[in-house]
């Protein structure tokens, strides 16, 4: 039977009630990394509004794994204890709540974007970025500084995923997710355009692809064996006239990851360099990525980007191009885009009881 956009998934011993997951989205609203009111209601929201799974925008590992000062962040205790009811929230009403870990490496410390997206000074309230190498991220104004990570250094920021991983199933998650994308830390570490290391964690692929295995290992060592462990990565860095991360090698990168245990690929692109040059952004342009790379391993796959419509998503899953439909700015527009999407496409789904009047 052919599977749909209502057809529950199975990821180890976590049934997804449907193929529609909530993509991570910055919602910059954070003090000091805290979880609050708007982070239950908006995310909360979307559970009420039926998608299968429900993930937190990238929650830095780390104060200075922040893309803004207002970021979500879970680097402690307490954090985790700020963003546990708003994991409750989401499985009391039929979703499974997951968290994207992550870091924002050279791309750390600059403003909201509705204040000008710029770089914030040390003086400001920012911080150093950190990177692979001193390569900092290209601006139109001068670029703060980034400091090189030591090989100690290195292993801190594992450490740092481990403990914040723990953290998060602590505080109710049932999915964890490593952000190996957009031109953060990791995917930093993927590609020779912000990494010309000469060690054991630059230069060839093995070595460049190093750090994303090692953290990776290091969450699915503490995150259990019944709970699944996602990993967005970016299949391209879109610089096609230059050394960079490309398909290929994501390829060859998810076949890695599998064999560490890894359950699905959160597949999306680009990030790394301003100079990109994405060939259309229309529904579905990233696609693709996601099919060739389900088509050549073993792995579950989501596909991301533009998908704006219900018959689009379903589309997706009934022809066997990726596993999971995630929507991101269609859920910004309208929370409840899997009942919706439902109610389109003639699927029996319940409607919470406080809203059967309407």
């Amino acid at each position: 039977m052919t599977d749909t956009l209502f057809t529950p998934l199975t990821l180890r011993e976590t049934e997804v009630p449907n193929r529609v997951m909530v993509s991570p989205m910055c919602q910059y609203s954070s003090t000091d990394g805290f979880a609050d009111e708007w982070h239950l209601v908006h995310l909360g929201s979307r559970a009420v509004g039926g998608a299968g799974i429900v993930m937190t925008e990238a929650t830095a590992v780390s104060p200075e794994g922040r893309i803004s000062p207002n970021d979500l962040g879970i680097w402690s205790d307490d954090h985790a204890d700020a963003l546990a009811p708003t994991a409750e929230f989401i499985s009391e009403h039929g979703s499974i709540p997951a968290i994207q870990l992550a870091h924002a490496g050279r791309k750390a410390s600059i403003a909201r974007p509705w204040e000008g997206g710029k770089p914030v000074l040390e003086e400001d309230g920012g911080w150093t970025p950190v990177a692979p190498s001193d390569i900092p991220y290209p601006r139109d104004e001068p670029a703060p500084d980034v400091h090189k990570l030591t090989t100690e250094e290195i292993q801190d920021v594992i450490d740092d995923f481990r403990d914040a991983a723990e953290r998060a199933l602590d505080a109710g998650f049932e999915i964890a997710e490593v952000h190996a994308a957009h031109g953060y830390l990791l995917h930093e570490f993927l590609s020779p355009v912000a990494n010309d290391r000469d060690d054991e964690y630059g230069g060839s692929f093995e070595n460049r692809t190093r750090l994303v295995r090692e953290v990776t290992e290091a969450v699915r060592e503490v995150w259990p064996d019944d709970k699944p462990v996602f990993v967005r990565i970016s299949a391209t860095d879109w610089l096609d006239d230059r050394e960079s991360w490309d398909l290929a090698q994501s390829i060859r990168l998810a076949s890695d990851l599998e064999t560490l245990g890894v359950d699905l690929i959160d597949v999306s692109s680009g990030g790394i360099h301003p100079d990109q040059q994405l060939p259309n952004t229309g529904p579905g342009y990233q696609t693709p990525y996601a099919e060739r790379i389900r088509e050549e391993t073993d792995l579950p796959v989501g596909a991301v980007g533009g998908i704006r419509t219900a018959r689009h998503a379903d589309e997706l899953i009934r022809n066997e191009r990726a596993d999971l439909a995630i929507v991101g700015r269609e859920h910004l527009r309208d929370p409840y885009f899997t009942l919706h999407a439902a109610e389109e496409l003639g699927e029996d789904v319940e409607w919470p009881v406080q809203y059967r009047r309407a």
